[in-house]
């Protein structure tokens, strides 16, 4: 069935495809999960999508959103996320990227994604990222200082065939003081550490660091989490517990000035 690219790709009851959790948190960061959510609008009809591809994934990131939720308790931080599927756009590119809608997703391939025209392309765009990015760019915005933003990321231990032998990454971008000090204290973390691992930011996932973070001054990391890790309550659980003294200890050392140095 033909969309409209002129028509909102979410309906009123399945808008907005962005939102604040804990608003007026009063801590010093600010959170962000891009791939927090596997649903698809109703009018894209699922992209295609066999059962298998639609809850893998590819569709979102396992576990992410459940982590983030603990981490916005723990550090009492605003948590900006998507409610909407990579698949459909993929909040942590700019929409000029080739990964911004994919067409096929290691092993998935997404027909509702292939052949898509310019117009509906700018529909995703205007409909899914925009209100994203503005969202994101609101909250910060509005904190009385310049807060530490964190994104929050999973990624899976097998990859193309390649096994990953990291539990935890921590990426940056041009900036990469809030990553190195974050390393510093991870080893009592029992946790298998790495810098720009499994990704760095020449595979393009560092766009909300670049454009929300190093754009405005403000210090800024990316966590990536091995999915098996925080597929269970119990997981999250776990991982949160050991993330959240370093992150609130970051969070601490990272002043306001020092973020504006």
């Amino acid at each position: 069935m033909a969309i409209d690219p002129e028509s909102p790709l979410l309906s009123a009851l399945e808008a907005p495809a962005a939102r604040v959790l804990n608003a007026r948190g009063a801590g010093a960061a600010v959170l962000v999960c891009e791939h927090a959510s596997r649903f698809i609008p109703a009018a894209l009809h699922r992209l295609g999508l066999d059962d298998e591809a639609a809850m893998s994934h590819a569709a979102w990131d396992v576990g992410a959103m459940e982590l983030a939720v603990e981490l916005m308790g723990a550090l009492d931080a605003p948590l900006v996320h998507s409610r909407v599927s990579r698949l459909v756009y993929d909040c942590n590119r700019p929409p000029e990227a080739t990964g911004a809608v994919l067409a096929r997703s290691e092993r998935f391939e997404i027909p509702g994604n292939q052949g898509l025209s310019a117009a509906h392309h700018a529909q995703r765009v205007r409909d899914v990222y925009a209100p994203f990015r503005d969202l994101l760019a609101d909250v910060l915005a509005g904190r009385n200082d310049p807060p530490l933003m964190i994104t929050i990321h999973s990624f899976t231990p097998v990859y193309n065939g390649i096994h990953r032998d990291i539990d935890l990454g921590i990426l940056h971008d041009t900036d990469d003081r809030a990553a190195r000090a974050l390393l510093g204290k991870a080893s009592p973390c029992r946790l298998r550490v790495a810098l720009n691992q499994p990704y760095s930011a020449h595979d393009g996932v560092t766009h909300t660091l670049r454009e929300h973070g190093v754009r405005n001054g403000l210090h800024n990391v990316m966590l990536e989490v091995r999915n098996d890790l925080i597929d269970t309550p119990a997981g999250v659980n776990r991982i949160a517990g050991l993330l959240s003294p370093m992150l609130a200890e970051l969070v601490a050392e990272l002043t306001p000035e020092a973020a504006s140095s």
